[in-house]
């Protein structure tokens, strides 16, 4: 590609990128709350019903009044919380007393934190200084996730920047050169964050703060791999040049972008097909992050192809100063760290693959012993007001009553309703909520357990089995039936999104390498890796962080983000090895491989772990979960699989592995594996 050519297609991408911003605005995702359950769950059905219901508008925001003391409350106090909120229910001990305020059904988001900021704020006011409210119930803990990305935007995109930066001047050791990547990163991110979030909105999905926050890591983590890919074939092909005229440095420029290029565009391809599977989940917020991760890396990888390479030719040799590469300098692929680590895994390929191989299966013991489902007072890593306040009021009352559970059945059968409800385990209580003019009636149905619990999953279980005996068309709804859905929307989705993404990877790798076997090898290897990191990373969040569990979309975002990030890694190894084989043969080849990529693999893992551990300043559990595996993952993908199960697997399978596509291409040497041993 002509240098007029380049530049007129850069400018283009950023004129037109610059356009869509003005045009589609700015990305508001994070002033949304998560989606968990597809309108076709039974909860979701009765929060759409509930609107019918006399005050179905509304939904309680309970506040808790206690001593800081602990004391029971004195006539005194119970005079000044009854003058705040008339008609307090005390508790049976009356240390503690409780008030219903009533807010907007609609409010979600930035909205509804905003909003249980004010009642907090009145809940404190005028009371006395040795009296204590908290706000918590079902809109609080709404309010308080909201709150969790309450300027999350700009944190996570500081300290993603920072981390990338940070890193970049570490593998270039220049004071430049890491300023043109990051740049060009950075201005993708903002594009893909507004254009992802236009395009999940055009397909009538609703992107929350959550998706919105990885979309950016992962837009920041894979641009940043696809840029390191580069400028590394770059400096390489800078270093192979006979000469340092003017000219020869656009020369190893374009011969890096057309070497480079498929690389890239391949991983790419397979990251983004991997994550479009997610729009066969059930979950909306699931569905999301699909459509808006994959439209934010399809942006990240034409920044990287289109935009990066006329900047780098602009400045040429000198933007790697003071470490500039001279022509006739040292080559990659055979000398260096990386050539003698891969000429020492193929030497003794058996052993090393059975050890490390062996090591991955161990790690993968740990899923055994990991549980999965937070409940909803778990999900924060920081104090949050909705949680104490909870845990205050379930000192003195009924757990469920900060959140009561929804039942709508047939007026005609509202007798036979109420009994089946009463009699059902775990229940508590149960009032007639209302009735429509159509026929349902709706009761307010107070739980024992804990919301979003084990316990609380079994007693919604069988009050919809009891309801369902007596009313077939009965539903149960309310927070601990959509928490209950969630974690079977969950489940589902894991049994068929998991296969899709093997499915999508594997094809990918057919369409790339044309071979028979090494597809399988790879994606074999790939999973199994996920799989360890999932063991190892379940245990330390559980036994290490102290995490009371998995959150339960955490097991299949942390597999999708490993399988398809792996292959990344997989394919710039791979693309270079087939490159490779025909004038080296299969273990040469190999060998030549890691020795070339080991140095950018290596960068590009660390960058990566480091921008998934970003997550973690968000103080959500869930995000530092995914932080925690993922990180942990792409470090064993970095330093085990491409380093050494691989090369120790090509090696020991030999040409049969590029069969047919190098089939009599292939001048691998006489000498045997079991003779290199």
């Amino acid at each position: 590609m002509s240098r007029r050519i380049s530049w007129v297609l850069a400018v283009l991408v950023v004129l037109v990128s610059g356009a869509l911003m003005a045009i589609v605005g700015s990305d508001d995702s994070s002033a949304r709350s998560p989606v968990p359950v597809p309108d076709s769950a039974e909860s979701a059905r009765v929060d759409a019903l509930r609107a019918q219901f006399p005050g179905g508008e509304r939904v309680p925001a309970i506040v808790i009044v206690t001593r800081e003391d602990g004391a029971p409350l004195s006539p005194g106090d119970l005079d000044a919380v009854n003058r705040k909120w008339p008609g307090t229910q005390v508790s049976e001990d009356r240390a503690a007393a409780l008030a219903v305020v009533p807010l907007n059904a609609e409010l979600t988001g930035f909205e509804l934190n905003d909003e249980v900021k004010k009642v907090r704020a009145d809940a404190a006011e005028g009371l006395p200084s040795d009296l204590r409210s908290e706000v918590t119930g079902g809109p609080a803990f709404g309010a308080d996730i909201a709150n969790s990305f309450s300027g999350a935007n700009f944190t996570l995109l500081a300290v993603t920047a920072a981390v990338v930066a940070l890193l970049l001047i570490i593998t270039y050791r220049s004071p430049v050169l890491w300023l043109v990547p990051l740049a060009v990163i950075g201005f993708a991110d903002r594009v893909a964050a507004v254009l992802g979030t236009a395009v999940a909105q055009a397909f009538g999905m609703s992107p929350d703060g959550s998706t919105s926050g990885i979309t950016s890591v992962l837009v920041f983590g894979a641009g940043t791999n696809y840029a390191l890919l580069l400028i590394s074939r770059y400096r390489e092909e800078l270093s192979r040049g006979g000469s340092e005229r003017r000219s020869d440095h656009r020369d190893a420029l374009d011969t890096a972008v057309r070497r480079a290029g498929p690389a890239i565009i391949a991983s790419n391809a397979t990251v983004v097909l991997a994550l479009l599977m997610l729009v066969f989940a059930s979950s909306p917020s699931v569905r999301s992050l699909g459509v808006q991760a994959a439209a934010g890396l399809i942006v990240a990888a034409v920044f990287v192809l289109l935009v990066l390479p006329p900047l780098l030719g602009l400045f040429g040799r000198r933007l790697f100063w003071p470490f500039i590469p001279k022509a006739g300098g040292r080559t990659l692929t055979d000398s260096g760290i990386w050539h003698r680590i891969a000429e020492a895994v193929a030497r003794r390929p058996g052993r090393v693959a059975a050890v490390a191989l062996a090591g991955l299966g161990l790690l993968c013991i740990g899923l055994a012993a990991t549980p999965i489902g937070l409940s909803q007072t778990e999900q924060f890593r920081v104090q949050a007001e909705s949680v104490t306040g909870y845990e205050r009021l379930a000192d003195h009352f009924p757990s469920g009553l900060t959140d009561p559970t929804r039942v709508i059945a047939a007026t005609a059968r509202a007798a036979d309703v109420q009994r089946a409800i009463t009699e059902t385990p775990g229940v508590v209580s149960a009032q007639p909520a209302g009735q429509t003019p159509d026929g349902l009636t709706q009761w307010s149905v107070v739980l024992e357990a804990e919301p979003a619990s084990d316990e609380a999953f079994e007693t919604i279980d069988a009050l919809r089995s009891s309801v369902r005996g007596v009313d077939p068309g009965a539903l149960v709804g309310g927070s601990d039936a959509t928490a209950r859905d969630a974690s079977a929307a969950a489940s589902r989705d894991r049994a068929v999104v998991v296969p899709a993404i093997l499915l999508v990877v594997l094809a990918v790798l057919y369409v790339l390498l044309r071979a028979a076997l090494a597809p399988l090898v790879l994606v074999a290897v790939t999973v199994l890796s996920a799989l360890a990191a999932l063991g190892l990373g379940g245990w330390a969040s559980v036994h290490l962080f102290g995490f009371p569990a998995l959150d339960n979309t955490t097991p299949l975002f942390a597999f999708l983000f490993l399988v398809a990030l792996g292959v990344d890694y997989t394919i710039f190894l791979v693309t270079r090895a087939r490159e490779e084989t025909p004038e080296h043969g299969t273990r040469d080849g190999i060998v030549r491989a890691v020795s070339a990529t080991g140095a950018v693999i290596t960068s590009a893992g660390i960058v990566l772990a480091a921008v998934f551990c970003v997550l973690g300043v968000l103080p959500l559990i869930v995000l530092t979960q995914i932080g925690i595996i993922v990180g942990l993952g792409i470090l064993l993908d970095t330093f085990i699989v491409r380093t050494v199960i691989i090369p120790a697997l090509f090696t020991l399978i030999g040409p049969r592995i590029w069969w047919p596509a190098l089939r009599g291409q292939d001048v691998e040497s006489d000498v045997s594996v079991d003779q290199r041993e």
